[in-house]
């Protein structure tokens, strides 16, 4: 059985309100917060029509700006003001001239000149900023179990817009964007730094990859050891998070990183297992065998060792005592399964895969076994 990314969403929507508000599905309804105006910078990618379904759910009135590019078919019932990010770019912000908002979510700023034009504008007629950051925006190597207040990075020419080779200054650009935005609005910012966002309608193919590759059974390799932390949201767990922060006025910082205890990398492969096809065989490859391998990348894992130790074990307290909920990594691991299946058949498929070629991992699992045969006397 398929089930809709609209059923995913409402049915996460309703999960997640429970979640947050501690009630048994007996328990008398707890009263809605009141009704808002809420403003979306972008809201057609991933993290965007998540947040928009769950608002409208609650009954919150959503307005969209962005260039009309991405998607532009969806939400057809939703005002959408059409500009562009850059002030020096066509129409620029001029739709949103003398609007005003209960709150801002900018989920498509990554420079801070853009972010800071955009805050500014809105300053005066919006009372709560939402930015969405990222945890690359802390400086590396990370620590272990780091916490908000751990270094953010920085780069030699904060006013460059340009990500750099190997995207190298990603990181450093989001942690420019929050300051722009803080600058802007003192006080009534909420910034959100989340890790790797995952489930239905991720058009990136990390994690799906996953489940995507399990499930076409086989030998498959599988990189570290299950003892391994990794990190990772829910895309509906986060939306719902948002528009609760919106409703109740919520400012701060905040790691976004899921789930609520540590996960092992081995418990989120069995979950991928059990999902799969029942013949799927893990090759697992240790980190040292494999950093001396040249063009295989696996994607959402990263080595327990040296510098990207501490790369999955934020710790995520502040933003759970602030409501953020999440739904069991073997629901997530079944929903995007299940909506990766239903693309495979569109014509505009969202569905690309990251991940080594079938090529790639033959050809690393045979390396590892050769290499890992005992010696000869």
């Amino acid at each position: 059985m398929t089930v809709s990314r609209r059923e995913f969403i409402q049915w996460s929507a309703a999960a997640t309100t429970l979640a947050a508000t501690g009630l048994e599905l007996s328990a008398a309804p707890s009263p809605r917060p009141a009704a808002k105006k809420i403003l979306i910078l972008g809201g057609t990618g991933f993290l965007g029509p998540a947040t928009i379904e769950i608002a409208q759910a609650h009954g919150h009135q959503v307005t969209l700006f962005n260039r009309g590019k991405t998607r532009p078919e969806l939400f057809p019932g939703v005002e959408k003001l059409q500009g562009d990010r850059d002030p020096k770019k066509g129409a620029g912000l001029k739709a949103l001239e003398g609007r005003s908002w209960d709150a801002v979510i900018d989920n498509s700023g990554y420079y801070p000149r853009l972010v800071g034009a955009a805050a500014t504008l809105l300053a005066p007629h919006s009372k709560h900023y939402l930015y969405i950051s990222s945890i690359s925006a802390y400086r590396e190597p990370n620590p272990e179990n780091g916490t908000e207040e751990a270094p953010l990075a920085t780069m030699p020419d904060p006013t460059l817009e340009d990500m750099g080779k190997g995207y190298e200054y990603y990181g450093a650009l989001k942690a420019l964007c929050e300051q722009a935005a803080q600058q802007a609005m003192p006080g009534r910012t909420t910034i959100i730094r989340p890790g790797y966002i995952v489930g239905p309608d991720d058009p990136s193919g990390r994690f799906t990859y996953w489940p995507a590759r399990f499930d076409r059974g086989g030998e498959l390799a599988v990189p570290g050891a299950p003892t391994d932390p990794v990190q990772i949201i829910d895309v509906r767990d986060l939306a719902a998070w948002l528009v609760h922060l919106v409703e109740q006025g919520t400012m701060g910082v905040f790691n976004a990183c899921g789930p609520d205890r540590r996960l092992a990398w081995g418990s989120l492969i069995e979950a991928c297992q059990k999902a799969g096809k029942a013949d799927a065989k893990p090759v697992w490859i240790p980190a040292e065998f494999l950093l001396k391998q040249e063009g295989v990348e696996f994607p959402i894992w990263a080595p327990y060792l040296g510098d990207t130790k501490g790369f999955s074990t934020w710790r995520n307290d502040r933003a759970i005592k602030a409501g953020l909920r999440f739904r069991p990594t073997d629901q997530t691991v079944k929903d995007t399964l299940a909506w990766f299946k239903t693309q495979e058949k569109l014509e505009k498929s969202r569905s690309k895969l990251a991940g080594p070629s079938a090529e790639q991992e033959a050809k690393l699992i045979t390396a590892w076994r050769e290499a890992s045969k005992p010696k000869g006397r």
